[in-house]
């Protein structure tokens, strides 16, 4: 029996990601030429019709979806296949796929990551920066290995390793006043608050943490990032909800926005590391989330 090819699953998923054979094939480092070949060589393998063209379009047909499922399965423990043999052979080398959330990347990264490639000169790290949903799907379809993201969130069959807390600080306007050393988040009910827009899971979190679950909608501004929302604070919009990842990332520079710590057990979001459950570099993983461990604990010594 002849049997399809690694590499003529890889044109089809390809394909399905992209939807368009062009941006396809530049994803596959192929020419048009060549991908249309490889899935017009498969669909003829397996005496089907996987995908309809015209001159403007493509979809696959209800078979070539269930085609693509599966190859995504195949391509994935193909993948782990080799990640297991590389990982047995030296700790924390090769590639590692990795997706973190906007709240988090512009923070952690720049002072992380540089300790790493020193302590592991061998591990090359493929950063994807997007919102936990959208990093939830390719994490479970293969596309990556590890997420960088807060806990709780709802992600399937995943393994979620804590790693820190990380503190919400209150944020105020230049001109807010009176501004106490501490603040309640009883307090907080009276301001007009700034967030994140949905999908944001630090939105989430913060009201959460801040036992905020009901907060007023019409009396909330919603901010693209949290850049945006410190800016308008800054210009008196309202205030916000800081993590402290952010503060020490640098994030008021150059602003005269003011903090004010909440009172009582702080609030805080969970950051987390998340990896397929059963995954073969597992104790790369737990490796991983240690590094990063001691790289939170030695920065808040």
């Amino acid at each position: 029996m002849i049997t399809p090819t690694l590499k003529q699953l890889r044109y089809l998923v390809a394909l399905h990601d992209q939807m368009h054979f062009g941006r396809a094939a530049e994803s596959c480092h192929v020419t048009q030429s060549t991908l249309s070949s490889g899935i017009a060589e498969l669909e003829t393998l397996l005496d089907a019709d996987l995908v309809e063209r015209t001159r403007r379009a493509l979809w696959f047909t209800p078979l070539g979806e269930d085609v693509v499922k599966k190859a995504r399965k195949i391509l994935r423990e193909v993948d782990e296949l080799v990640d297991l043999t590389q990982a047995a052979s030296e700790p924390l080398s090769g590639t590692i796929r990795i997706g973190i959330i906007p709240t988090i990347a512009p923070f952690l990264l720049p002072q992380a990551m540089p300790q790493l490639r020193i302590a592991y000169p061998k591990l090359k790290l493929q950063f994807r920066e997007q919102l936990s949903d959208i990093l939830c799907h390719e994490l479970l379809s293969g596309e990556l290995d590890i997420i960088l993201y807060a806990l709780p969130y709802r992600c399937g069959d995943v393994h979620e390793e804590p790693l820190f807390q990380d503190p919400f600080l209150a944020a105020y306007p230049p001109d807010h006043t009176p501004l106490p050393d501490m603040i309640s988040t009883e307090d907080l009910d009276g301001e007009t608050l700034l967030l994140l827009e949905e999908g944001h899971c630090l939105r989430d979190h913060a009201l959460a943490a801040c036992s905020l679950p009901g907060v007023d909608p019409s009396r909330s501004i919603l901010g693209t990032s949290l850049h945006t929302l410190v800016q308008m604070v800054e210009s008196g919009m309202g205030m916000t909800l800081i993590p402290q990842m952010a503060l020490d990332g640098g994030i008021l520079n150059g602003t005269h926005v003011r903090t004010v710590p909440l009172s009582g057990d702080a609030p805080a979001r969970t950051i987390g590391l998340v990896w397929r459950k059963n995954s073969a570099r597992q104790s790369d993983y737990l490796l991983l989330a240690d590094m990063l461990r001691s790289w939170h604990q030695k920065r808040n010594q």
